[in-house]
């Protein structure tokens, strides 16, 4: 259900990130950097609501984190695994940012 989810349509633009960051092209790719692995690292059968759910989740918690361009990619990685592996559905649908 993976493949149901276009991971291009919820890629960070330079425009996007503009508007919080001092340098919104690295911000940007370090965003797409978190987009990617949480797309990659998702199991293959994960219900495409899910796996948009937690795209969307990951948008809205980093897109305007000014500390972004400085966390490494170990650490962005550990926060992938952390959200995949304790999503709960049940306690994120009422959350305002939530499709």
């Amino acid at each position: 259900m993976k493949h149901s989810v276009d991971i291009h349509v919820v890629l960070a633009t330079i425009n996007d990130m503009e508007d919080f960051h001092d340098d919104p092209e690295e911000a940007s790719e370090r965003l797409n950097f978190i987009l990617h692995a949480i797309y990659d690292r998702a199991d293959d059968d994960i219900e495409t609501l899910r796996l948009e759910k937690l795209l969307h989740f990951a948008w809205e918690t980093w897109h305007e984190d000014q500390s972004l361009s400085e966390i490494d990619d170990d650490e962005l990685l550990d926060w992938v695994d952390h959200a995949l592996a304790t999503w709960d559905d049940a306690d994120n649908n009422d959350h305002p940012d939530q499709p």
